[in-house]
């Protein structure tokens, strides 16, 4: 078995079992019967309810041509099915290594610069330059949720401040980030202050240290030029902006049909402003497992405190997560198998010696 090959621990089975209860124990304080859950559950329309389930599959899809979009502009040539299957393998990863954010992206690069050796430094970039539109299509549907809101009813006060916060945090990271993938000395000196630290820890034993360094130092450099590339010529990035708009509006979507399925019908406002801040939070490494227990505990009392009820909003929340969380498990684990024994390439042999 590939030692690289992510594998089922403790820590990873138990961390699921523990949120789960924790939203269970939680619920409870809104006196919601888990019972009521389960029989307002049987009530929803499975035609709606496979509708939502068929535009999340659809979702990931345009996340992945808009990544797909961002790489052939930097000449790395990749299938949309190669594509689709990566962004689904990556998906994976992110679900098994808690409060690992970039885990997924991490796993894409590795995966294209495995089957394209050398092009590391523009697949960052790839996934750099869209996590960045990312992070301000997330703005635009914070404001926007905000303003729909406004515009039919008065805004909870605490919401409001919930997103004057996470708006003007998302907007710091991405200066931040925008800064560091232009600032190619600030890179140079984390590589070099990371390799010292190597060395030091091992006290040298560690030969391959400076080749590795060699290597960060050249993926560094083609990264910030890809990187700037893309900023001097925005007009490249329209298409896998529109591309990343269809599927930020079809993630926010899920959570929207499956209310529907169960006979109630929920602001659009609410959807974009607990759609957005969930994800702004699971897109920041805060040390925090943010995957199963805590997304459950934040969308319901979102909801709830916009006023959708306790019970409506707990067996939304669940189901919505069944489609989002669980589902993406069952096919991300079933693209990474698909990649690893269909894609993968074969490892190299040594070449066969005649005995003398």
């Amino acid at each position: 078995m590939d030692a690289n090959r992510p594998k089922l621990t403790r820590k990873t089975i138990l961390l699921p079992i523990v949120g789960l209860t924790a939203f269970f124990l939680y619920i409870l304080l809104f006196n919601v019967d888990i019972q009521e859950i389960i029989a307002t559950a049987k009530t929803a329309n499975l035609l709606i309810l496979s509708t939502a389930v068929a535009v999340s599959i659809v979702e990931v899809f345009f996340y992945a041509v808009s990544w797909r979009s961002i790489l052939n502009y930097l000449q790395v040539k990749i299938s949309v099915i190669r594509s689709y299957l990566y962004v689904w393998y990556g998906t994976y990863i992110d679900i098994i290594i808690p409060a690992e954010s970039i885990s997924g992206e991490v796993c894409r690069v590795y995966l294209v610069n495995r089957e394209q050796s050398g092009t590391g430094g523009k697949v960052v970039a790839s996934v750099v330059t869209q996590r960045l539109l990312g992070m301000g299509m997330n703005v635009a549907f914070l404001i926007a949720g905000i303003m729909l809101l406004v515009a039919n009813a008065s805004v909870n006060p605490i919401i409001f401040n919930l997103i004057l916060f996470f708006t003007a945090a998302i907007a710091a990271i991405m200066i931040l980030l925008l800064l560091v993938s232009i600032k190619e000395t600030w890179s140079v000196k984390i590589i070099t202050a990371l390799v010292r630290i190597g060395e030091f820890i091992t006290r040298g034993r560690w030969k391959q240290l400076r080749q590795i360094e060699e290597e960060a130092l050249k993926d560094a450099a083609i990264f910030h030029g890809s990187m700037k590339e893309l900023i001097r010529k925005p007009q490249n990035l329209i298409v896998p902006t529109v591309l990343l708009a269809i599927n930020w509006f079809c993630s926010l979507s899920v959570p929207y049909l499956v209310f529907l399925s169960l006979g109630f019908e929920v602001p659009w406002g609410i959807v974009f402003i607990t759609g957005s801040i969930v994800v702004a939070v699971k897109s920041i490494p805060i040390g925090v497992p943010f995957e199963v227990g805590l997304p459950e505990i934040t969308m319901t009392t979102l909801y709830t405190a916009m006023g959708v009820p306790a019970g409506i909003s707990a067996t939304a929340t669940m189901l919505s997560r069944i489609i989002t969380h669980w589902l993406r498990l069952g096919i991300g684990l079933g693209a990474q198998q698909w990649v690893e024994l269909k894609l993968a390439p074969a490892p190299k042999t040594p070449p066969l010696t005649e005995k003398p």
